[in-house]
This record gives C-alpha cells, structure tokens and sequence, in this order.
C-alpha cells in the first residue's frame, strides 16, 4: 500500500528538528565565511583593450566588407592571444613563476558582438601583476601579429592601469555564505526526513494503529513526579478540610 504524507506531517518534522537544520545552516555559513577570509587567496583583475582596424592609405577605402573581414578576424586573434607564440615571450618578459600554459588559463580575451574592440583581461594574486600581464601580453601580440599573419590592423586602445583602490574579484564571501546557507538548509531538511523515516519507534497511537493494523482501545496517561506530588498535595489539602469539617459537626452536636 502507498504512503502519503500530508503537509501536517511535513511541517511537524521540520519543526521536531528545527534546532538540527538550524545549527547545520550555521555550521556551513561558519565554514564558507572562515574558507573565504582565511584559506582562499584574494585574486585580481586588470583588462587592457585593443582595436583591429586596417590601417588604410586613402580613408575613402573603408567600407563595410573591410570592417566585416576585421570582425571575423577577431576569432582568430583570440586564439594567437593566448597561444605560446605570445605567452611564452610574456613569461620571459615579466619573469613569471609559472609556464605559459598556466598563463593562458589567467587570461581572458572577450569582444562584443560585431565589435572591432578586443579586451584582455588578465588574472593574478598580485594586482601590480595582473596590470603589467594585460598591457605586456597586448603589446607583444600588436607586435608580433603582422610576422605571424602578416597583417597590419592591430592597435592599443586603453592600457591597464593600477587603481589605488582595488578589490578582489575571488573570493566573494557574500555569495560563497549565502551558497552555504542554501546548502545547509537543504542538507538539513535531507538530514531531517531520513532520521523521521529510519526513526521505526512507537510514539503515539497513530503508529500502533499504523504498524499492527490494530485499533487504539486505552492509552495510559504519562504521570510525572510533580503531577504525584501536587496531586498528594492536593489530596492531603482537602482530606484535612474533611477532617475539620468533621470536627466542627461533633462539635455542634
């Protein structure tokens, strides 16, 4: 037979182990604000921005089918860029500890749709670095371009430059808690319906007509040692009042 279970029941389980899903969600806030202070390494970002553009003796030449050739020419630049005909001069340039193959995945090359304006945007843990990556590994590419696909098209538009008040860009512990809190509540709930579900113990007369399919004909009251007392408290209170009414009757008679 299927088991159902109703809205009642779902939120009388989270409620039973309301304290559980909320130290959890504590707990992996805790962990997330604790790994992104103190154990990740704040990491920086510096962009540097060229222009493909033919460089044309007579202005009167340019025309759509030359601004067209350039945008599509942009795909293949984006791939010289990162290539290591450009990044291993880099490396050797700036003297990087790490090869050009680690290089490449701290540099990204974007453009906008039908754009001749390419940015480099490099990564690094040192933002002084981040900087001199973005406008060395443009530079070596408008030098290197027209040997390599002897083209001449290349332009520096903007460089980067080291602002005084930078911010890291990773990580970001707004969101790296907020991340948690969704997990930990969800790890929670989980946590909450499989101790409801393997929990087999009979607690109310609902699980004995559940189990053995039985009906309820008594239930036997729980009685705690203050109901014992209060009630003999009671009990002695009015057994006295008895006696002394007892007493004044004799009395009179």
């Amino acid at each position: 037979m299927e088991e159902t279970i109703s809205l009642k029941e779902i939120f009388g389980v989270l409620k039973k182990h309301f304290l559980k899903i909320t130290a959890l969600v504590f707990g992996f806030a805790l962990v997330a604000a604790l790994i992104s202070y103190f154990v990740l390494t704040p990491t920086y970002q510096s962009s540097s921005q060229f222009i493909v553009n033919q460089k044309l003796q007579d202005p009167s030449e340019l025309s759509t089918n030359n601004i067209q050739t350039n945008v599509q020419m942009i795909n293949t630049y984006n791939i010289i860029i990162k290539s290591p005909a450009i990044l291993d001069d880099v490396v050797e340039q700036l003297n990087l500890p790490y090869s050009s193959a680690t290089l490449s995945e701290n540099i990204q090359v974007s453009s906008a749709d039908n754009s001749q304006v390419v940015t480099v945007t490099a990564t690094d843990e040192n933002p002084a670095t981040a900087v001199d990556i973005a406008n060395v590994t443009v530079s070596t590419f408008e030098t290197k371009i027209p040997d390599i696909m002897n083209v001449d098209n290349v332009s520096i538009l903007t460089e980067a430059q080291l602002s005084p008040n930078l911010t890291p860009v990773a990580p970001n512990p707004i969101l790296n808690i907020a991340i948690a809190i969704v997990l930990g509540a969800m790890f929670g709930v989980g946590i909450a319906f499989l101790l409801e579900y393997l929990d087999n113990t009979v607690t109310t007369e609902e699980d004995v007509e559940k189990k053995l399919g039985l009906p309820v004909l008594g239930v036997i009251s729980l009685v705690s040692e203050e109901d014992i007392r209060g009630n003999q408290f009671n009990f002695e209170s009015s057994r006295k009042q008895r006696s002394g009414y007892d007493g004044a009757q004799k009395k009179s008679i």
